[in-house]
């Protein structure tokens, strides 16, 4: 049975099937195989999904706030590459959202333009 102290695995393998399916899915829909894009993508998202609910569950419920030790040149790269990490992160929620509903309702003129960006 898996465990608290088991999540970060759980993360990481959640993280890079979201990986692996968002490729086959790129892949896919190159090759002209819709239905195939279609069923990559939408098992992504829900596989993301999941990985977001642990990562934040982990985040809050477990492991709490850990303090960077380092600094000097390694602070300014540890927050560096935590702020753009995060911004990202934070704007990609709502663009694949907003991709997957385009793709979904058929309107792909407008998800094509925004899956390029996504």
């Amino acid at each position: 049975m898996l465990g608290a102290h088991d999540l970060p695995a759980v993360n990481a393998a959640l993280n890079a099937t979201a990986a692996t399916l968002l490729t086959v899915g790129f892949v896919a829909i190159k090759q002209k195989r819709v239905g195939l894009h279609k069923a990559c993508m939408v098992t992504a998202f829900a596989t993301s999904t999941l990985f977001l609910i642990t990562y934040v569950t982990h985040k809050i419920l477990i492991h709490g706030h850990t303090p960077f030790a380092g600094h000097g040149v390694a602070s300014a790269v540890y927050f560096t590459i935590l702020i753009s990490h995060t911004i990202l992160a934070v704007t990609t929620l709502p663009l694949a959202i907003v991709t997957l509903r385009r793709g979904l309702r058929g309107e792909l003129d407008k998800h094509r333009r925004l899956a390029r960006v996504t």
